[in-house]
């Protein structure tokens, strides 16, 4: 099990892992802020990061904050840093744009 500590700015152009904000993981989102419409969009995105069925992915607090924490069942801190770096790699119009391997670094140890 790990714990994820992420900031979620809604009604982004896109949805993107885009760096760190204050010692937590930032993701923008397409979906409004709006009766939960943001958190259903942040665990379908983390799913699809992380390639995990949804209901692996649990928001633990955070449930009308940006600042969020996530319970991610059945894997690591490590394995979710090495998904989500291998998954930002994968995209080449990414790279270059910020280490994700440093992110969760500071994350971790916070």
């Amino acid at each position: 099990m790990a714990l994820l500590r992420v900031h979620v700015v809604p009604n982004a152009k896109i949805d993107d892992l885009v760096g760190e904000h204050g010692g937590t993981v930032k993701i923008k989102l397409r979906a409004p802020a709006l009766e939960g419409k943001a958190n259903a969009a942040l665990i379908r995105f983390l799913a699809a990061q992380l390639e995990l069925p949804r209901h692996a992915i649990v928001l633990e607090r955070g449930h009308r904050s940006r600042e969020k924490l996530i319970r991610i069942d059945g894997l690591t801190l490590e394995d979710v840093r090495t998904r989500m770096c291998a998954k930002r790699m994968r995209n080449s119009r990414m790279r270059g744009r910020f280490k994700a391997t440093d992110v969760f670094a500071r994350v971790a140890n916070s």
